[in-house]
């Protein structure tokens, strides 16, 4: 089946089916998986089979936490992918790179033993070109700028491969697939037919997401300048450097303070290197007026090293199974630091050290 007829509308092809718990696949998208449970291992192996045409069908579930799913538990639209890489890892999981092509929406699943294989339909993109679109394409890209701006998360080249561009179906599903959108909003803008709807979609929550980082922005300011008035401002917390001197119940308040952090210094087994150090932070401390600013630096310095388990230890635990179930029941999204997590385990299981 050469690749013009997969574009068209009413051919149906069956491929094996790859549930996703908590992410969304756009066309135009390569992104490393990790893959642990038994049907989705298997549904890779007979899309990666010799002679396979390396497609497998990228379909979010409905719900993360479901184990295992049944075909009411997936979405029926998704995204058509070619796997360009696949990794087993030592602990039987495995670490696959797909790339996404086409949209599809799934008209039958055919197996569902041993791994779900389904009859797909691709889905063309609705609409034609118009100057609105245009416009919109141009809106779009230079929102997607503002917001970059305003999200560091996001590192430049990325900008500067949307910025270059200029298809809107293309646009529309890169973009999607960089800003942290909920799932819910991803999987409504896949299964937009129309660019258009697509664009206009990502603009109004483009706009929401830069409302919100602006509002963040704005706290953070307000909040910083009421701290430097606090310094300065007697009603606020007096002078810092000199109005305890006024009242010798301040002082002896801080010599309580850093009497309780040597009794804490005295009870951890510390190395000799970080005795060192504490003695040396507490001699500071003792010379240093109670509300100073330098004081509450090294009283926080302080207080974080001895809060550290110093000859405190657990048993590693490599079980990276067990690691994704814990990370997706507890956090929701963040599937970069996820990936991370996983392969930090997979090498500490792989090295044993």
């Amino acid at each position: 089946m050469s690749d013009d007829e997969t574009r068209a509308e009413g051919i149906i092809q069956r491929v094996p089916l790859l549930p996703l718990r908590d992410t969304v696949v756009f066309p135009h998208m390569v992104v490393p998986l990790f893959v642990g449970r038994e049907k989705s291992i298997s549904a890779l192996e007979e899309a990666t089979a010799p002679g396979s045409q390396k497609e497998i069908l990228l379909s979010a579930q409905r719900r993360a936490r479901t184990d295992e799913p049944v075909p009411e538990d997936i979405h029926a639209v998704g995204t058509l992918a070619t796997v360009i890489q696949l990794l087993r890892l030592p602990d039987g999981t495995i670490k696959v790179l797909v790339e996404g092509r086409r949209r599809a929406i799934i008209r039958e699943f055919v197996k569902t033993d041993g791994f779900f294989e389904v009859a797909v339909e691709p889905l063309p993109d609705e609409g034609r070109q118009t100057p609105e679109l245009e416009a919109l394409v141009r809106e779009v890209g230079s929102t997607f700028e503002s917001y970059v701006k305003l999200n560091k998360r996001i590192a430049p080249e990325i900008l500067s491969a949307v910025q270059s561009i200029d298809d809107p179906s293309q646009l529309a599903d890169t973009v999607a697939g960089q800003v942290p959108l909920k799932l819910a909003d991803k999987q409504l803008i896949l299964e937009m037919r129309s660019p258009h709807d697509r664009l206009m979609r990502l603009y109004e929550l483009l706009r929401a997401e830069i409302e919100v980082l602006q509002a963040e922005r704005k706290l953070r300011a307000r909040s910083k300048r009421q701290g430097d008035k606090g310094e300065r401002d007697p009603a606020l917390g007096g002078d810092l450097l000199g109005g305890m001197g006024k009242d010798g119940g301040e002082r002896d308040e801080f010599k309580n303070e850093i009497n309780e952090l040597e009794e804490r210094a005295a009870l951890k087994n510390l190395p000799a290197e970080a005795i060192a150090r504490v003695k040396k932070e507490l001699k500071k401390l003792r010379l240093m007026a109670p509300m100073s600013a330098e004081a509450a630096v090294v009283r926080n310095y302080l207080d974080w090293v001895l809060g550290l388990p110093w000859g405190v230890q657990t048993e590693d635990k490599h079980d990276v199974n067990e690691a994704e179930r814990i990370l997706d029941e507890e956090h929701y999204g963040l599937r970069k630091v996820k990936e991370r997590i996983l392969e930090y385990l997979a090498v500490q299981a792989l090295v044993k050290k």
